[in-house]
């Protein structure tokens, strides 16, 4: 909807006013005993569905006043608004209404929404219809907002706000058209021409625009002879009041809003162009009360294979925005476009620091394959690292996709990512080549051995839950079917597949759990099942019994199905390499992994440097590289660790090969201790904390589950060192600066009975990363090949 028509509705909206200075009742209100309630029994579902949600930077999360979170992409449907609000309530302890479609407010959908206090918005697409007959632009030169229908019949189906979509083709999204005006049955007026190739060949029928929309024959001012339009689909205008509304109480009150502002979930692998209505309410709320401190956090959706069954995520929060009161003010004026316009393009940028956007999946899969070959610290990286090495990768590729050499590599790990699908094997099973027959044969067994033993605690309770699977399994891919059908912007349609997999089994494990307990009891009461439960034993403790147990047999088969299958996806290189006859197949793919590793990290090391001006400082090193570099630096500080400079405050806070995150300094990748930090990164909890990574021989910040994530502590410190750092206490000559003082010190004092319940994870870290490393997202998973490292 265009953005004078919101802006309008928004002003209507205003729940305060001079002759209303009493604000207007939620309407959509959060209770929070409900809000707490229902998420922590939806957690339960989060936490069997993914192996690991893990947050970064949740420290960046304003603890007071309203925040408006802008999360992106929006890849996994209802599953992303359940992942932010548990990751936000768990790690930043802030509550957040979410925006939903008013389609989807129903059934238990819309139950749950009204349980976490959800404003349901009316989205025009919901509400579109196809047309009746065809439209085209009569004269696309010199009035292109004009458009006649042939057949139509405006009149009585359009209206002023009323929108026109345009049908999606080759891969691209229609175009949707503003009605500011109706003028008769068969002829409208939008408020802006058409933008693009595809909208302006589709109402003229002409094959001569360029990329821009525009018409290369502008002699020519006519649609195509004899050129009869196109069929079209028409929605009514919408009243977004109530929406405005409800988010300016919510946001009025101290409250978070959250809103997706893509319009819609999607499988793509870029992000899709945001919608105005975030930008507006941003402008609006503080256009009504510009000293409410209002604060935009944009969010990265980051999944590992988001639609699969035990996949990994990681959720990255950005640096706060704040919009300028310029923008306000212009807003207020005659620039409201241009105030929206900068918003959008602020928070589009903001969004694109914590995404990784490739332009399609053959791209995606290469990067992910060079991020692979390029790892010179031989060990698994932990998720947050694996995303902002994908992220610099694609900023990489993007500006040097037309180099030569960047061709040349793309090429070649294309054709070496066919051949790991020839031969059924993953990258880091290439590896296993280099192990002797003896120990291959060995570990086999093993892993066999293993594999048996695991399948005795495994298979009863897969029969039993088998019916939940198979259903969820049929239910979901049919659902992503339907999506697929009836949108514009899926590849296919995998964003609703982990949505229907726990709506099914939210339904039927319940089902089949009573099933069988029924079944059970039936035996019990009618024979006391053959004789072996006893007479005194009552039916209804039967009953809780037969629920426990089958909910324990079904957990026992998730956790030990878990490693079984991450054992059996193992076995397969194990037994090529027993084999002579495909051994040497693998024996030649390890020699052409190492020659793209080295030249995945000469052409790295080549341009890294010209576009991130700190590559040298800080890229990613192989330990004897980091402990030569280390040597170095004691050697020319005179044997002794040198200071921290404070010109290298710009670096202290940086990723993973020197480039500053989110716009501004942000922590990259810290080493196992705190130890000789610099006082900036002190600041930071000190599992984000990264300003000595050319000291670092492993980047893993953390064990693969941690019971707690990103905030460790909110001044900083080492762990155990009850969080606060002296540096940053203020000068103690004054009243004001022993206040500071002496609020720091009872901010550390109630701090330390959590600092002592981590200090056990963070000594047990510190101790080594074997079998606590985080495995990344094409399968090395976990403890799947630790014997086979210490074979090596």
């Amino acid at each position: 909807m265009a953005e004078t028509t919101q802006l309008q509705q928004l002003q209507a909206a205003a729940p305060q006013s001079a002759a209303n200075p009493k604000p207007s009742k939620e309407l959509y209100p959060m209770v929070n005993w409900k809000y707490d309630s229902f998420l922590w029994i939806m957690s339960l579902l989060e936490e069997t569905f993914f192996r690991e949600v893990h947050p970064r930077s949740a420290w960046r999360v304003p603890k007071h006043g309203p925040v408006l979170f802008v999360a992106a992409p929006h890849a996994n449907q209802f599953v992303d608004a359940l992942v932010l609000q548990r990751t936000l309530q768990k790690e930043a302890k802030r509550r957040v209404s979410l925006l939903i479609a008013q389609k989807s407010v129903s059934g238990f959908i819309g139950w749950a929404s009204r349980q976490v206090g959800s404003v349901p918005v009316g989205r025009p697409q919901d509400s579109a219809k196809p047309g009746e007959g065809t439209v085209y632009l009569p004269n696309p030169v010199d009035d292109p907002t004009l458009v006649r229908g042939i057949g139509t019949n405006f009149t009585e189906f359009g209206e002023v706000g009323g929108i026109i979509f345009l049908p999606s083709a080759k891969g691209q999204t229609g175009e949707s058209l503003d009605i500011s005006e109706v003028i008769g049955p068969d002829e409208v007026r939008i408020k802006r021409p058409p933008k693009g190739k595809l909208a302006m060949s589709q109402l003229t029928g002409r094959d001569d625009v360029d990329d821009n929309g525009k018409l290369k024959n502008r002699e020519d001012k006519k649609p195509k002879e004899g050129y009869e339009g196109i069929k079209y689909k028409i929605a009514p205008h919408v009243d977004q009041s109530k929406v405005f509304q409800a988010v300016f109480d919510r946001l009025g009150s101290g409250g978070c809003v959250g809103i997706f502002p893509e319009g819609g979930s999607h499988d793509r692998t870029e992000l899709l162009p945001l919608k105005a209505g975030v930008a507006l309410m941003a402008l609006g709320t503080l256009a009504q009360n510009p000293d409410c401190g209002l604060k935009i956090v944009p969010v990265g959706m980051n999944y590992f294979h988001a639609h699969k069954f035990r996949s990994r995520a990681v959720v990255e929060f950005g640096a706060p925005l704040e919009i300028s009161p310029d923008l306000v003010e212009m807003y207020r004026g005659g620039g409201r476009r241009e105030a929206v316009g900068q918003v959008l393009d602020m928070v589009y940028e903001a969004l694109s620091a914590v995404t990784v956007s490739v332009p399609d999946y053959d791209t995606l899969m290469v990067i992910q394959a060079a991020r692979r070959l390029y790892n010179p610290t031989g060990k698994p990286l932990p998720l947050p690292v694996v995303v902002e090495l994908n992220r610099r990768l694609a900023l990489g590729y993007e500006k040097y996709k037309e180099d030569p050499r960047v061709k040349e590599l793309k090429e070649a790990v294309t054709e070496y990512n066919k051949q790991l699908r020839y031969l059924n094997i993953r990258d880091h099973q290439v590896e296993m080549a280099k192990l002797s027959w003896f120990t291959i044969v060995a570990t086999f067994l093993k892993r066999l051995g293993m594999l048996l033993a695991l399948s005795a605690g495994v298979i009863p309770g897969l029969l039993l839950f088998a019916p939940v699977f198979i259903a969820c399994k049929v239910i979901s891919h049919k659902k992503a079917k339907e999506a697929l059908a009836g949108s514009a912007v899926k590849v296919q349609g995998k964003d609703v597949i982990a949505t229907w997999k726990l709506l099914v089994a939210l339904a039927l494990a319940p089902l089949c759990y009573n099933t069988y307990a029924f079944i059970t009891l039936y035996m019990v009461h009618k024979h006391r099942y053959y004789g072996y439960v006893p007479e005194w034993l009552p039916l209804w403790a039967v009953y809780i019994a037969c629920c426990g147990f089958f909910i324990s047999l079904t957990f026992a088969a998730l956790r030990f199905g878990e490693v079984g299958m991450d054992i059996l996806k193992s076995l397969r290189p194990l037994a090529l390499c027993i084999n002579p006859a495909s051994s040497y197949n693998i024996a030649k793919l390890r020699e052409r992994r190492a020659e793209l590793k080295a030249q995945v990290t000469d052409i790295i090391n080549t341009i890294g440097p010209e576009m991130f001006p700190d590559f040298e400082h800080s890229r990613l090193l192989a330990p004897a590289d980091s402990a030569a570099r280390a040597a170095a630096r004691k050697e020319a500080a005179g044997g002794v660790s040198p200071p921290i400079s404070p010109n290298r405050a710009s670096w202290d806070r940086r990723s993973s090969y020197g480039v500053s995150v989110n716009g501004s300094d942000s922590p990259p990748f810290q080493a196992p201790t705190r130890r000789g930090t610099t006082s900036s990164s002190r600041n930071i909890p000190y599992n984000e904390s990264f300003s000595n990574i050319g000291q670092a021989q492993i980047f893993a910040t953390r064990p693969a589950t941690p019971a707690n994530h990103s905030r460790a502590s909110s001044s900083g410190g080492r762990p155990g060192s009850a969080g606060f750092p002296v540096a940053g206490f203020t000068a103690l000559d004054s009243a004001e600066g022993f206040d500071q003082a002496s609020q720091k010190i009872r901010a550390a004092m109630r701090e330390r009975g959590e600092m002592r319940r981590r200090k056990s994870q963070a000594r047990q870290f510190m101790m080594g990363d074997e079998g606590g490393t985080t495995s990344e997202e094409d399968g090395s998973d976990g403890v799947e090949f630790d014997d086979g490292r210490k074979g090596q």
